[in-house]
C-alpha cells in the first residue's frame, strides 16, 4: 500500500517534486495545502491530487509530510503541525533553506523526530535536477529508501553531511541561477557580435550543457578540460585571460559566499 503524502506549500520546487513523484505514485495519495488555497487547488487539479483545509489536517492524514514553505514563514507552520508530529513518528521532509534538523525539532518540541532535509534545484522541473539530502540516525533505512523513490523522477540524488548543507545549497540549489546568467551574458555578447538572438542563446546553452556533460562523463578535471580548449596563443586563451582580468573566479567565489551567508541567516527561525 502506498503512503499518503502531504505537501505543505506548493511553490515552484514543491511542484517540481510533485510532478516527478506523480509519475510513479498515485496522484490521489498526495494532499496539498498552501497559504494561498487557490494555488494548491490549481496544482491539485492539474495533477489529480487532493487538497486539505489546513496544514494540520494534511499532516494528520499523511504518513509523510513535505514542508515546502519559505523559511521566513516556517515558524507558524511548524507550530500548527507540531501537535500532530509530537504524537507520531511521521517522516518530515524539509526543503527550508538554512533551517537545520535540530532547529526543526526544537520548533516541533520533538527531539528525536525523523527529519530529512532536502535541497532541490530548478532542473528537477525537467527531471535533470540534483536533490541533496541530509538526515541522522533517527531516520530509518526504510524511510530513506521511500524518500529516494519519490525524488528519483526529478533527477539524481546525493546524501550530504548536514554541516555542509549551506555550501551544497549554494553549489546546487542556487548556482543554476548563476549559470542562467552566464548563458544570458554569453548570448548578449554573441548578439552584440552580430548573431541572431535565438541562435546566440542556443549556442551558449548547448556549450554549457555539453561542457557540464564532459565534466560528469569523463575522468578529466574541469581545469584539464579547459586546457584542452585553450591552444597556446589562441583565441580561447585570450578570452579566458579577459575573464580572469575581470576577476571571474573571485566573483563566483563571492557569489557562493554570499549565498551561504544568506542561507544561514534564513535558518534562524
Amino acid at each position: 500500500m502506498q503512503h499518503k503524502i502531504a505537501f505543505i506549500g506548493t511553490g515552484v520546487m514543491a511542484a517540481a517534486i510533485l510532478k516527478g513523484a506523480c509519475r510513479t505514485t498515485d496522484p490521489g495519495n498526495f494532499i496539498l495545502t498552501d497559504a494561498l488555497p487557490e494555488k494548491a487547488e490549481t496544482l491539485a487539479a492539474e495533477l489529480g491530487c487532493r487538497t486539505a483545509a489546513s496544514n494540520r489536517e494534511a499532516a494528520e492524514e499523511a504518513d509523510i509530510i513535505f514542508l515546502c514553505v519559505k523559511p521566513q514563514t516556517a515558524a507558524p507552520v511548524l507550530a500548527e503541525i507540531a501537535p500532530v508530529l509530537q504524537s507520531t513518528q511521521k517522516l518530515l521532509c524539509s526543503i527550508l533553506a538554512g533551517v537545520t534538523i535540530d532547529t526543526i525539532r526544537i520548533r516541533l518540541g520533538a527531539q528525536a523526530h525523523p527529519v530529512i532535509r532536502i535541497m532541490p534545484n530548478t532542473p528537477a522541473l525537467i527531471g535533470k535536477g540534483l536533490m541533496l539530502l541530509a538526515c541522522d540516525n533517527h531516520v530509518s533505512d526504510t524511510a530513506k529508501a521511500e524518500t529516494l523513490a519519490l525524488l528519483t523522477p526529478c533527477g539524481e540524488t546525493m546524501w550530504l553531511a548536514e554541516h555542509f548543507f549551506d555550501q551544497g545549497t549554494a553549489l546546487s540549489g542556487s548556482s543554476p541561477a548563476f549559470v542562467y546568467l552566464f548563458i544570458d551574458a554569453l548570448a548578449d555578447a554573441g548578439t552584440a557580435a552580430g548573431l541572431p538572438r535565438d541562435q546566440a542563446v542556443k549556442l551558449a546553452a548547448c556549450a554549457a550543457y555539453g561542457a557540464a556533460a564532459m565534466v560528469l562523463e569523463t575522468d578529466e578535471t574541469p581545469q584539464a578540460l579547459a586546457n584542452m580548449v585553450c591552444s597556446p596563443g589562441g583565441s580561447t586563451l585570450a578570452g579566458v585571460a579577459a575573464l580572469e582580468a575581470c576577476g571571474f573566479h573571485d566573483t563566483l567565489g563571492k557569489a557562493v559566499e554570499a549565498t551561504c551567508a544568506r542561507s544561514r541567516e534564513l535558518g534562524a527561525l
